[in-house]
């Protein structure tokens, strides 16, 4: 047996293949990323009016807040309080929040937009509307402390206190508004 068919031929025919399926994955992103971007863009903008169903749906990105962890900050254009998007590492990944604050720095209510966390321990942080009420009504002007501000949840204390990370981030962007 030839060294062209013991050894090329299987490099060329592997290399061939690898081209072949990096072009149909190119293909497919650049066909799929317009709709998944504007599907995130529509499930961002349903969890504002959510959020701060007050504002009627019109916000405004607010620029010029950089705060780490911080991804956007939005305000209403009626002047009736900012949505806050920001995140934090938890136990199985990065944890996407909302926050919605009131023109006095109150913070309404959050949301989480996005978590991978364990189910049936951190999800109970991450997927769990009533633990999410525990922050709203609660002083959006200073950092809130787990444990004395607001408390964690039993088994879940990396979800917890990434949720507060988080949340404290976007207190810190809700201050940094001009």
């Amino acid at each position: 047996m030839s060294n062209w068919n013991r050894v090329f031929k299987p490099i060329v025919v592997l290399c061939v293949i690898c081209i072949v399926i990096t072009g149909a994955l190119a293909a497919t992103n650049s066909a799929t990323a317009p709709v998944i971007l504007e599907a995130t863009i529509r499930a961002q903008n349903e969890a504002r009016n959510e959020l701060l169903p007050e504002a009627g749906g019109a916000f405004s990105k607010v620029e010029g807040v950089a705060v780490d962890n911080v991804d956007d900050v939005y305000a209403a254009d009626n002047g009736t309080g900012y949505v806050i998007t920001s995140n934090a590492k938890g136990y199985g990944g990065t944890i996407t929040v909302m926050s919605a604050f009131s023109p006095d720095g109150t913070i309404k209510q959050i949301k989480v937009t996005e978590a991978s966390e364990t189910p049936g321990f951190g999800s109970n942080v991450t997927d769990n509307r009533s633990y999410w009420e525990r922050y709203a009504g609660l002083n959006g002007t200073k950092p809130l402390v787990l444990g004395q501000d607001v408390d964690g949840w039993s088994g879940a204390s990396i979800s917890s206190r990434a949720l507060l990370k988080a949340v404290n981030a976007a207190i810190e962007a809700y201050n940094a508004i001009p």
